[in-house]
């Protein structure tokens, strides 16, 4: 049943999960009818066009004029020679905004993303191919490295770049996947509900959570503009993401307590499913369970002590509510799967 309201829910609820070193997903909620695609098609627009990535931004080959140029002793033209340095990610081993790098390479030889490495620079994609060279070959170049966001086209850099150097197109962002999924989710009696799930890849130059920090900031700042002219009060949101991640162990079922049979089955009787619910009750609420004996009492006061969360314990007194409320959430997810 919908009721009538004078604003909209303020979801509580964010999870990060890292799937590897490069890719993670971000799930908040939980957000009114329509919030949820209203927050996250910006988000994912703003990951591809904020996040700071590294970029060739301009190349010089000794010898060389213009791309559709050769260089002696090497199997590709200058023109795939340049296409594969414009596709090696770079990543900055200092705060500098701009490097210039100088090689030089003879053959017989295949060069790899690795062999750009030096005290400046790591190559993120190090077994990238650039090019085959033999005996024959003798090449130095130089390419500046800059850093940025979004995508710069070479034309727009021809007046920026020395003129010795011949401009690049720059793909400066790091992200090369930024997807959302909605799902409803049920909240009291109401299942239209909305949950983001936000999967986000990067090539290594970034981790995905700071890509997604990221387009945060820059959504914050995009938005500070309307702040001149309406004093909007931003209210802070208590998220129970600090609650999960200091006490995860109170979402976890109660089978994992290995408790007696006795004990277990009164427990599911009661529908208590998680030990955070033992952890938020008193001792009290505990003895009146209906069929609870003394010696399964004991055994549940024992293995929650053991564990940490004595029963009627002050650790989590200031987080009451938040934990509550996440369990609630989990209850209600568990019957909807």
């Amino acid at each position: 049943m919908r009721r009538i309201t004078t604003s909209a829910y303020q979801p509580t609820e964010i999870r990060v999960e890292n799937i590897s070193e490069n890719v993670a997903r971000v799930i908040a909620y939980p957000f009114e009818t329509g919030y949820a695609a209203t927050v996250a098609h910006p988000l994912r627009r703003l990951l591809y066009t904020s996040s700071v990535g590294f970029a060739a931004t301009g190349i010089k080959i000794d010898g060389v004029e213009h791309e559709f140029d050769s260089i002696r002793g090497m199997l590709e033209d200058v023109a795939i020679f340049i296409i594969n340095i414009k596709n090696l990610r770079f990543k900055f081993k200092n705060n500098s905004q701009r490097e210039i790098l100088e090689y030089h390479f003879t053959g017989p030889k295949e060069l790899k993303g690795s062999d750009l490495v030096n005290d400046l620079v790591d190559i993120v994609n190090p077994n990238h191919y650039i090019a085959t060279i033999n005996e024959d070959c003798d090449v130095k170049f130089t390419i500046i490295v800059e850093k940025g966001i979004g995508y710069v086209p070479s034309e727009e850099l021809r007046d920026y770049i020395d003129s010795e150097f011949m401009a690049l197109d720059a793909f400066f962002t790091p992200v090369k996947r930024a997807i959302y999924d909605i799902e409803n989710i049920l909240v009291e009696d109401n299942p239209n509900y909305e949950k983001i799930i936000f999967t986000i890849t990067t090539d290594g130059q970034i981790d995905p959570i700071s890509a997604f920090k990221n387009a945060l900031e820059s959504m914050y700042q995009q938005l500070a503009v309307f702040g001149n002219i309406v004093n909007v009060e931003i209210p802070t949101v208590v998220v129970s993401s600090s609650a999960v991640n200091e006490h995860s162990k109170l979402f976890e079922s109660i089978d994992n307590l290995n408790l007696s049979a006795r004990s277990f089955n009164c427990l599911d009787k009661a529908n208590i499913e998680f030990i955070g619910e033992l952890a938020l009750m008193e001792e009290n609420e505990l003895k009146n369970l209906k069929n609870l004996g003394k010696k399964s009492l004991e055994e549940i006061k024992s293995v929650m002590e053991e564990i940490g969360y004595p029963v009627g314990g002050s650790q989590i007194a200031d987080q009451k509510r938040e934990l509550s409320k996440r369990i609630e959430n989990l209850k209600n997810q568990k019957k909807e799967g």
